[in-house]
């Protein structure tokens, strides 16, 4: 099985839609997903991903089961260098990276800040409803790899957003979403393929074959937007914080 994690094209976050841009994005992703066979859609029932998704399955003529755990993982943090509460994978990278416990797939959650937001019960929601997903298309957890069930060859995509595909990939990978929170960038409307592996009868990894793939963009001459990132140097005037 291969799964396509979508994120949603140049995000308009005041009106959560998309921008002029995203919307062209959009149907560039439309004109490249279109060609393929795809088994299921499922999608976040946020406005940017639903928008997204939207172009796509009219143009095949398609539905989309919404899933609410593929929403923008939502929860907050203390964040007293930013005044207040924020989103628990925006951390500046000293803070974040003196702490050894957040390089640990089992001990991220665990730290005090993690604990206060009650990040674990948030990460533990989205990744068994993943895991019941994953089993209805023939991929059963068992510890850390998959029983193969009924393995196939289908194609599902899932249109969300930067930081829940990352909570998705470590949950996959078995390792810490810190690491891909902020050591990664998947652009608006890139695709990040994920394969089913099978090397002994039964027994299935998850394996990641593209990250972030905009090869549909480049194809349309439509540069990448700048959302998810931040400044490459600090005296630049692209986004900070």
């Amino acid at each position: 099985m291969r799964l396509l994690i979508v994120r949603h094209g140049d995000p308009d976050y005041e009106k959560d839609s998309l921008t002029e841009k995203g919307y062209r994005e959009a149907e560039l992703l439309a004109e490249r997903l279109s060609k393929m066979n795809i088994a299921a859609f499922y999608m976040s029932p946020l406005g940017r991903a639903r928008e997204t998704a939207r172009i796509t399955l009219e143009k095949m003529n398609r539905t989309a089961q919404v899933c609410d755990w593929l929403r923008e993982f939502p929860y907050l943090i203390d964040r007293p260098d930013m005044g207040g509460k924020d989103i628990c994978w925006d951390f500046l990278p000293r803070e974040w990276t003196e702490q050894k416990e957040y390089f640990a797939k089992d001990a991220w959650y665990l730290t005090e800040k993690m604990k206060d937001g009650n990040i674990q019960a948030g990460y533990r929601y989205v990744t068994e409803s993943l895991d019941a997903l994953l089993a209805r298309h023939g991929y059963e957890r068992d510890g850390e790899y998959y029983r193969a069930v009924r393995p196939n060859r289908d194609v599902i995509v899932l249109f969300c957003h930067f930081g829940l595909e990352c909570v998705l990939l470590s949950h996959l990978m078995n390792v810490s979403p810190m690491i891909l929170w902020h050591h990664t960038c998947a652009a608006p409307t890139s695709v990040t393929g994920i394969v089913t592996e099978e090397r002994r009868k039964g027994q299935a990894i998850f394996r990641m074959s593209e990250f972030g793939d905009i090869s549909h963009l480049y194809a349309g001459n439509e540069a990448p937007a700048f959302a998810a990132r931040f400044c490459e140097t600090f005296d630049s005037d692209e986004r900070h914080d």
